[in-house]
C-alpha cells in the first residue's frame, strides 16, 4: 500500500509540475442565487458583472433554471456583481478579484431577500465564515479553517460546534442521546461495521463541509435524534487541479494524501488517496465499592495500552452532465484498517477491612483488521421548466473485520489460584443496500416547494466469534462452547415521506410527514431465534420562521425521531475480556421514540450574529447500558429501555467579525436532563451537563494566518456523570510560491494529555475511574496545490429573450 500510495503521489506531482509552465489570464466568476428564507434557488435571475470604477455592466446574464450563474473569459482584475430579481431586493458582492492564485472565483449561494427584508448591499472579500448557523443546521466550512489542513475527519469533528468526540472516536451532538453520521446524505453505519475507523483515515482535503443537522429533512432517515452530515467535495476548479500534503505528529501520528480532479465542459473526474499511521497510548484507574447487606468490598483496577495503527483511503468519482437536464454522479471508495495493542491490567481485590487479598494480572495483545467497499450511483432529472426535479440513488456496500485477541491471567496472590490463556477470534461481516428515489417541483410560482420520494435499506450482519481456552496439561487450544457462537442480524427498512414548504413576505412554513416500516430478525447458532414483530411508524414534523426587521429571525420546530436497537445492542454475545466486568447486548429492546421542540432566534449584523436556541425533548423507552453487581464481585453491563427521559436545553451560538482578518465564534449549552426508570430506583437521577466551545482565527501579515479552539464537556448520564473535559487546539499557517505551497504546524492539548473522569452509581455499588490518553500532540504539514485551468472549452449559453422583460 505503501508502494502504491508513494507512486500515486509521485505521478501527480510530475503531472502537475508539466502543466505548471501553462498560464492563462483569464478567469471564472460563478455562483447560485437562492432566497433567503427557505433557500431555493432562483431561476432567470439578473446577475450583472461590472468592471471596477465602472457603471455600466460588462456582461449581463440570467441563472439557469437551478439558479446557477457563470461568467466565463474574465480578465483577471477586481470585478462587482449585481443581482436582481422581481420583488426582491437587489444585492451587490464587491472587490471580487480574479487573479492567478484565484482563477474560478466561486462565489458560493447568494441570498436575495424580500424587499421588505433587503439588507441593502453585501460584500464579499474574503473566504466563508468557518461556522454558519441556519434555522436547522450549523455548517463548518472545511476550507476556512487553518486546523483543517492535513487532519482528518475525526479531527475536524472536535472543533465543530454542538459535536462530542469521546476518546474512542465515537461522535454525538451535544444533547442528543444517538447520533447518526452520514456521508453525502446517505447514512455511514449501513456503510462499516466501524465508524470511528472510517472517520480516522477519511482526509479532511476531501472533505467540503460539516452539516449538524437538530432537525433534519424529512427525506433523511428518522433514526437518531439529530444527523452529522459530511459533504465530500465533488471535484475543483474547471480543468485539472489538485493537491498533495504529508503530515508528521510528534506523537507518531502521520499522514499523507493526494487529491486530483479533471472538470471538461460537462464532466468531472475526481480520484484521492490517504495512508495514516497513528499511536495510542492510554492508562486509567477505577475504584469501586461493592455493598451487599452482610459485607462491603472493593475492587481496583489499574489498566495501561498501547496501541499502533495504519489505515488507506481511495476514492474515485465520477459527475457527469449528461445534457442540459440529466446528471449522473458515480463514486465509489475503500478503505483499509490494521491496528495491534498490547495492554495490561492489575485488579486488586480488598476485603471489608481493606486488607488485599488478591491481586491477579492480565496482559492483553489484540490484532484487528478491517476493509471497506462502498459504491454509489446517483441520478438526477429537470422534469420541467418551472423546477421539478427527480431524484434516484443507490449505494451498495461490503465490509469485513476480523479480530484476534488474547488473554493471559495469573495471580501475584495467592500463588496457588491457577492461571488462565484465552484466545478470542471475531469474524464480523455487513452487507447493505440503499436504495431512494425523491421528486421535488414548486406548485405555486416558485414560492412553495413540494417534496415526496420513497426509500428502502437492507443489510445484513454477520458475527462469528470462537473463544478458545488453553490447556495447560495438554499444551493445546480447545473451544469454550459456551461462549463461542455465531450472530446472524438481518434488516429491512421501507421508507416514504411527504414535504411541503411554503414562503411569502418573510414567513416560512413546513410540514412534513415520514413512515418507515421495519422488519428485523436475528438469530445465534446456537439454536436462539429471536423473532421481532415488524412494526410501522409515522414522523410528523413542523417548523414555521419568520424574518423582519431587516436582521432577525424567529422559528419554532417539532419532529419525532426514533432509535432502533441495532446489532450491537441486540447481540447477546458475551464478552468476558476483563472476567470480572463482562458485558453483553439484550436481544428483547424495543425501539426508543423521541419527541423534540425547538425555538430558535437569530439575530445578524454585517460583522456579527447570535443564534440562542431552546430545546426540549421527551423520549420513552431510552436505550442506555446500566449495570449491576453479583454478590461474586462480577459486575454485568447490558443495555436496556431504561425508562423516560425528560431533556430541557439552552443553546448559544455566536460569530463576531470584527475585521475582515479576525473572526471568533463559539458556543455554549446548558441541559437539565431527568431520568425515571422502572428497572431500579438509582437509575431515577437527573442533573445538568455543560458543553462549550470558543474558536478565534486571525489572518496576519507574509501571508500567515493563527487559529486556536477550546473545548469544554461536562456530561450526566443515566447511570452516572462524565466529568469535566477539556480539550485546546492551535494552528499557524504560511503560504509560499504564490499560494501554491502551504506549511502549516498545529498543536493538540499542547499543555498535556486528555483527562477524563466517571462516576456510576448503581444499586449495590459506587464507580469512579480516571483516565489519560496522549492526545498532547504537534503537527507539522505541508501541502502543495496545483492548478491548469482551460477556459476556453467553457461556454455560457445565451441568455433567454425575456432578459429585458424579467429585467
Amino acid at each position: 500500500m505503501k508502494n502504491f500510495l508513494a507512486l500515486a503521489i509521485s505521478t501527480l506531482l510530475l503531472v502537475s509540475f508539466q502543466l505548471k509552465a501553462q498560464t492563462t489570464d483569464k478567469g471564472m466568476i460563478r455562483g447560485k442565487v437562492i432566497e433567503e428564507v427557505g433557500a431555493l434557488p432562483i431561476p432567470f435571475a439578473v446577475v450583472a458583472l461590472f468592471e471596477s470604477g465602472v457603471e455600466q455592466p460588462a456582461i449581463t446574464l440570467q441563472t439557469d433554471e437551478n439558479g446557477f450563474f457563470k461568467f466565463s473569459n474574465v480578465k483577471f482584475g477586481t470585478y462587482k456583481v449585481k443581482v436582481s430579481y422581481v420583488g426582491f431586493g437587489a444585492l451587490y458582492v464587491n472587490e471580487i478579484v480574479v487573479s492567478k492564485a484565484d482563477i474560478d472565483k466561486n462565489l458560493g449561494s447568494l441570498k436575495l431577500a424580500a424587499e421588505q427584508n433587503n439588507l441593502n448591499e453585501v460584500v464579499i472579500t474574503s473566504e466563508k465564515p468557518v461556522i454558519e448557523v441556519g434555522a436547522d443546521v450549523i455548517t463548518y466550512n472545511v476550507s476556512s479553517s487553518i486546523l483543517a489542513e492535513g487532519s482528518t475527519a475525526t479531527d475536524l469533528l472536535k472543533n465543530v460546534p454542538m459535536v462530542e468526540v469521546d476518546i474512542d472516536g465515537n461522535t454525538t451532538i451535544s444533547g442528543k442521546r444517538s447520533t447518526r453520521v452520514f456521508i453525502d446524505g446517505k447514512p455511514s453505519d449501513y456503510m462499516t461495521s466501524n465508524i470511528a475507523d472510517l472517520l480516522n483515515v477519511l482526509p479532511s482535503d476531501a472533505i467540503e463541509k460539516i452539516e449538524v443537522m437538530t432537525n433534519p429533512p424529512a427525506k433523511y432517515s428518522a433514526d437518531g435524534e439529530g444527523i452529522i452530515n459530511i459533504v465530500m467535495k465533488k471535484g475543483f476548479k474547471v480543468g485539472f487541479n489538485g493537491n498533495v500534503g504529508i503530515a508528521a505528529g510528534t506523537q507518531g501520528n502521520n499522514n499523507a494524501n493526494a487529491n486530483a480532479s479533471y472538470r471538461g465542459e460537462k464532466y468531472s473526474i475526481t480520484g484521492g488517496g490517504a495512508y495514516r499511521s497513528g499511536l495510542g497510548k492510554n492508562s486509567s484507574e477505577s475504584y469501586r465499592t461493592n455493598i451487599f447487606p452482610d459485607t462491603t468490598f472493593y475492587y481496583n483496577q489499574f489498566n495501561n495500552s498501547r496501541s499502533e495503527s495504519n489505515g488507506g483511503n481511495f476514492r474515485a468519482a465520477l459527475d457527469w452532465d449528461i445534457n442540459k437536464k440529466q446528471n449522473l454522479r458515480l463514486n465509489t471508495s475503500y478503505n483499509t484498517n490494521a491496528s495491534n495493542s498490547l495492554s495490561g491490567n492489575d485488579f486488586y481485590y480488598i476485603n471489608e477491612e481493606e486488607i488485599t487479598k488478591r491481586l491477579r494480572n492480565q496482559i492483553n495483545i489484540g490484532d484487528n483488521g478491517s476493509n471497506n467497499f462502498v459504491f454509489n450511483a446517483d441520478y438526477s432529472l429537470n422534469t420541467d421548466t418551472a423546477g421539478g426535479k427527480l431524484t434516484a440513488g443507490f449505494t451498495v456496500n461490503a465490509n469485513n473485520s476480523n479480530g484476534l485477541r488474547s488473554f493471559e491471567r495469573s495471580y501475584a496472590f495467592p500463588a496457588n489460584l491457577n492461571p488462565s490463556l484465552q484466545q478470542n477470534d471475531n469474524e464480523v461481516g455487513n452487507r447493505g443496500i440503499n436504495f431512494n428515489l425523491d421528486y421535488d417541483k414548486p406548485v405555486f410560482k416558485k414560492r412553495d416547494r413540494l417534496e415526496f420520494g420513497i426509500a428502502y435499506n437492507y443489510r445484513k450482519n454477520d458475527n462469528d466469534l470462537l473463544v478458545q481456552n488453553f490447556n495447560y496439561q495438554t499444551q493445546q487450544y480447545s473451544n469454550n462452547t459456551e461462549l463461542s457462537n455465531q450472530f446472524f442480524y438481518n434488516e429491512n427498512i421501507l421508507a416514504g415521506y411527504l414535504s411541503y414548504n411554503y414562503r411569502k413576505s418573510g414567513w416560512s412554513a413546513k410540514a412534513a410527514v415520514r413512515s418507515e416500516y421495519t422488519n428485523v430478525n436475528f438469530d445465534l447458532s446456537t439454536g436462539e431465534i429471536y423473532n421481532v414483530n415488524p412494526y410501522l411508524s409515522f414522523f410528523p414534523s413542523l417548523s414555521l420562521n419568520r424574518f423582519f426587521k431587516k436582521r432577525y429571525n424567529i422559528g419554532a420546530t417539532y419532529s419525532v425521531r426514533i432509535n432502533r436497537p441495532r446489532e450491537n445492542t441486540l447481540n447477546p454475545q458475551v464478552n468476558n475480556a476483563d472476567t470480572l466486568n463482562i458485558s453483553y447486548g439484550n436481544p428483547n429492546l424495543s425501539p426508543s421514540y423521541t419527541h423534540q421542540f425547538d425555538i430558535s432566534f437569530g439575530a445578524f449584523g454585517n460583522q456579527w450574529s447570535f443564534t440562542p436556541r431552546i430545546s426540549y425533548s421527551s423520549a420513552s423507552g431510552v436505550i442506555e447500558r446500566y449495570r449491576f453487581v453479583n454478590p461474586n464481585g462480577i459486575s454485568e453491563s447490558t443495555f436496556s429501555n431504561v425508562g423516560t427521559n425528560y431533556s430541557l436545553a439552552l443553546m448559544l451560538i455566536g460569530n463576531y467579525r470584527p475585521t475582515k482578518k479576525i473572526s471568533a465564534n463559539g458556543n455554549f449549552s446548558v441541559i437539565q436532563s431527568n431520568y425515571t426508570s422502572s428497572i431500579n430506583s438509582t437509575l431515577n437521577r437527573g442533573g445538568i451537563s455543560i458543553r462549550s466551545r470558543a474558536g478565534f482565527s486571525m489572518q496576519l501579515p507574509y501571508k500567515t494566518a493563527f487559529e486556536a479552539n477550546l473545548n469544554y464537556n461536562n456530561n450526566v448520564s443515566a447511570i452516572g456523570r462524565n466529568r469535566a473535559s477539556i480539550n485546546t487546539s492551535f494552528g499557524a499557517r504560511k503560504t509560499f510560491f504564490k499560494n501554491t505551497l502551504t506549511a502549516r504546524i498545529s498543536a493538540n492539548d499542547p499543555f498535556r494529555g486528555r483527562r477524563n473522569a466517571t462516576y456510576n452509581e448503581g444499586l449495590n455499588f459506587i464507580s469512579n475511574t480516571y483516565g489519560v490518553a496522549n492526545t498532547n500532540n504537534f503537527v507539522f504539514n505541508l501541502n502543495y496545490r496545483f492548478t491548469k485551468v482551460k477556459t476556453n472549452k467553457v461556454t455560457v449559453p445565451p441568455p433567454p429573450t425575456t432578459s429585458k422583460t424579467k429585467e
